[in-house]
């Protein structure tokens, strides 16, 4: 990869689109493909099993998780359901399916909740590329909103067409608990974002105001931007490091995080690297340029402190214990590091 004057790979650039209004300085940038191979389209599923967090969102995963199986048995597919009862249970739930060839894993959640699903079947080392799906009932969906599905019924639709995309993961180890609740370490794979810094400062504030729904991650950002705390860290991309005092780190695979928020404009799901947006160390004025540039459709990757990056291994370091979000979920702390695995596992999509 190639480096700058410091060693550090060198930053990625992005086209404007100028057929775009400017706004916040910047016209919108160019994004990427979410794909960039063709899906490939296998025959409907005979069983699914069905996971379901029946907290997800506003407590609407049990509900749509029998809409979504009356469907799917209207449809001639047997269903098999199991729910969580708590955070992190549906590890050892999905660890525990004997899944055979064909069998499609549902996931009635958000993004966190597929994250723990694949967490648990990866946790077992598969021998086979298993299939998942996602039934949209998180408060952020990131990952379904990429995928183009926003309800029951398009993910019951994308089901039985049964198309699918190969989806990149990261392998993430790190330590187990928040800073001051650390208990050994763990391993986690994520499928849409990793955050170091202000975005988990801000999340950890939004899961106070769970009732806000949506709008609790932008009230969080403005408290954690109102408290400017110092962040030192050693990042390293791929072999090469940086330490420096940084705002913000934004890890992805998919382009989309929180509240659909267009994070990172030049990701791709499937094609074997991750992304990164360094928010680098700020006053509170260029944060909250940075942030409303970033609502507005991505155009953060323009601003002057706001390097993008794209890499196959991470690592953050950083002299205290730092808090670490994976998949819109507050789980570990620092130090962390993160491989690539390319198309680990496939994804249903719709199918146009």
């Amino acid at each position: 990869m190639p480096s700058d004057d410091d060693g550090f790979p060198e930053t990625l650039s992005f086209e404007a689109d100028e057929g775009t209004r400017r706004k916040k300085g910047a016209h919108r940038p160019y994004f990427a493909s979410v794909f960039t191979k063709k899906a490939a389209t296998a025959e409907t599923p005979q069983r699914v099993h069905m996971l379901v967090n029946p907290f997800a969102g506003k407590k609407k995963g049990r509900a749509r998780a029998s809409d979504a199986k009356e469907l799917l048995e209207q449809a001639g597919v047997e269903v098999m359901v199991a729910y969580s009862d708590y955070s992190g249970h549906l590890i050892s739930v999905a660890s525990d399916l004997e899944v055979k060839r064909g069998d499609v894993i549902a996931v009635v959640g958000g993004d966190g909740t597929l994250s723990e699903v694949i967490t648990g079947r990866l946790g077992r080392g598969p021998k086979e590329q298993e299939t998942f799906a996602i039934i949209p009932t998180g408060t952020g969906n990131s990952q379904a909103h990429d995928l183009g599905i926003t309800s029951v019924g398009d993910a019951v639709k994308a089901i039985i067409g049964s198309k699918r995309q190969g989806l990149d993961v990261a392998e993430v180890e790190l330590v187990k608990g928040l800073p001051g609740s650390e208990d050994g370490t763990m391993t986690h794979y994520s499928h849409n974002l990793v955050t170091w810094g202000l975005g988990v400062d801000s999340t950890i504030q939004a899961e106070k105001m769970r009732w806000m729904g949506p709008a609790r991650y932008d009230i969080g950002i403005l408290l954690a931007i109102a408290a400017n705390k110092r962040r030192t860290a050693t990042l390293t991309l791929d072999g090469q490091s940086i330490t420096n005092d940084f705002t913000l780190f934004l890890v992805q695979n998919s382009q989309t995080g929180g509240s659909k928020l267009p994070l990172a404009p030049g990701a791709s799901v499937d094609d074997g690297w991750m992304d990164i947006g360094i928010l680098k160390k700020m006053t509170r004025r260029d944060v909250l340029k940075a942030f409303g540039m970033l609502k507005n459709e991505g155009r953060h990757v323009f601003h002057p402190r706001v390097d993008y990056h794209r890499f196959k291994s991470l690592v953050i370091e950083t002299s205290v214990s730092t808090a670490i979000n994976i998949d819109g979920e507050n789980i570990g702390s620092t130090p962390l590091s993160m491989k690539v695995l390319p198309q680990a596992v496939n994804i249903i999509v719709p199918s146009e």
